[in-house]
C-alpha cells in the first residue's frame, strides 16, 4: 500500500458532505443515500440525474482481494464479452480495499463493478452504485454461507470454545467478515468484542491465510472465496474444520453508477445477463454460469438487517468510521515499507 493510496483514502473522507444546502434540499426523499443522490422512487437506489454521462471506455472492477489479478485473470472472458457488446474499450479496474473501490464508484472513475455484501451497501447509499446482478445459475443468483473456520488440528468444535482466543474478523464494513457475526453469534453462545477482541485482517483470504498459520485461532469467512481458495491451491481444505455454517446470504453483486446515460446502463445489464461463463469461469466461480437479475431492494433485504441488528447501518457515519480505519491501516502499512 503506497502513501498516495493513503492520501487517496484519506481524500474519500474529506469528500463527502460537500453538496450545498440549496442542492440538498431539493430532494423530496433521500433514506440514506448521501446528500449527493437522491431516490424520489423509494427503490432505495440513487435515481438517474439530469446530466447523465457516456464514457468511452468501460472502467470494470471487482471485490477487493490480496492478489487482484486473481480475478482480472477470472474475468478477461467476460471482459471481453463486454468489450464486443458495448463497442467500448473496457479496463479492469484493480482495487486494494473495500473504501477505495466505493471512492473510485463515487468519484465516476468507475463505470460498472462488483462489490461484496456488505459494501454494497455503503456503494449504494455512499457512491450511488445501482446493483443489478450477482452471479448465479439458471435457478437464479446464488449466495454463500458465513462459515468459521478453525485449524483442523485445533480442539475447537463449537462457537462457545472460542472465548478469549484469537478471532479474526474481515473488516467493519463487510458482511460475512463482521456484521453477521455479531448479530448472529450471540445467540450460538459467543458475544464478538465482548467474549474476544474483534481484530481485522483485512479481507476473507487474510482471515484464512492467517488461521492456516496459526496468527489466529478461528476466523468467520464468507464460503465462497474459502472454497475458491481450497479449489486454486491457495489453502488445503484438510487442514482446516468449519464449526459454524449461517444460513444464506446473497453474493457479491454487480453495480453500475447511478448517472450514466440510460441507455448505456441499460446496455450494460443485457451484456451482462446474456453472458454464460466459459466453463474455466464457472470453474472458479464453483458452478455459477450466468449472471442473474437482482434489486437492491429486494435482495440484499436480509443484508441490510443483519446491518442494523449489528449496529453498523449502511449511513455516513458508519461509512466514514470504515474509511478512517483502512486509511489508518494504509498509512502504517506505508510507513513500514518506507522504512529501509
Amino acid at each position: 500500500m503506497t502513501l498516495a493510496r493513503y492520501g487517496a483514502a484519506l481524500a474519500l473522507l474529506c469528500g463527502f458532505g460537500l453538496l450545498s444546502p440549496a442542492r440538498a434540499a431539493e430532494c423530496a426523499n433521500r433514506g440514506q443515500l448521501d446528500d449527493a443522490y437522491c431516490d424520489a422512487n423509494q427503490d432505495l437506489v440513487a435515481d438517474t440525474p439530469a446530466k447523465t454521462r457516456d464514457p468511452s471506455v468501460i472502467v470494470f472492477a471487482y471485490t477487493p482481494v490480496e492478489d487482484p489479478a486473481v480475478y482480472e485473470n477470472a474475468f478477461k472472458p467476460f471482459t471481453a464479452h463486454l468489450a464486443q457488446c458495448t463497442g467500448k474499450r473496457v479496463v479492469y479496474y484493480p482495487v486494494q480495499s473495500n473504501s477505495a473501490e466505493i471512492e473510485a464508484m463515487r468519484s465516476g472513475r468507475l463505470t460498472v463493478a462488483g462489490f461484496s455484501t456488505g459494501p454494497l451497501g455503503f456503494a449504494v447509499n455512499m457512491a450511488g452504485a445501482v446493483p443489478f446482478a450477482a452471479k448465479g445459475t439458471e435457478k437464479g443468483p446464488e449466495g454463500y454461507n458465513l462459515i468459521v473456520v478453525v485449524k483442523a488440528s485445533s480442539p475447537y468444535k463449537t462457537l462457545a470454545d472460542l472465548k478469549g482466543k484469537r478471532v479474526a474478523h474481515t473488516a467493519p464494513s463487510s458482511n460475512s467478515g463482521n456484521l453477521a457475526p455479531k448479530a448472529l453469534f450471540p445467540e450460538q453462545g459467543l458475544k464478538p468484542g465482548e467474549d474476544y477482541k474483534v481484530v481485522y485482517s483485512g479481507g476473507h483470504d487474510k482471515s484464512a491465510l492467517g488461521v492456516g498459520t496459526g496468527d489466529y485461532d478461528a476466523a468467520p469467512v464468507a464460503s465462497d472465496v474459502f472454497n475458491r481458495m481450497v479449489a486454486r491451491g491457495t489453502i488445503k481444505g484438510d487442514d482446516y474444520r468449519i464449526i459454524y455454517t449461517s444460513e444464506k446470504f446473497p453474493s457479491s453483486g454487480f453495480a453500475y453508477a447511478h448517472d450514466l446515460k440510460p441507455e448505456l446502463a441499460e446496455k450494460l445489464k443485457q451484456c451482462f445477463y446474456d453472458f454464460r461463463f466459459p466453463p474455466d469461469m464457472v470453474k472458479d466461480f464453483e458452478g455459477d454460469d450466468r449472471f442473474a437479475p437482482i434489486t437492491y431492494l429486494k435482495d440484499w433485504a436480509i443484508v441490510r438487517k443483519v446491518a442494523e441488528d449489528s449496529g453498523t447501518p449502511y449511513n455516513k457515519a458508519a461509512y466514514e468510521r470504515e474509511a478512517a480505519r483502512e486509511a489508518e491501516a494504509a498509512r502504517k502499512k506505508a510507513e513500514g515499507q518506507a522504512k529501509p
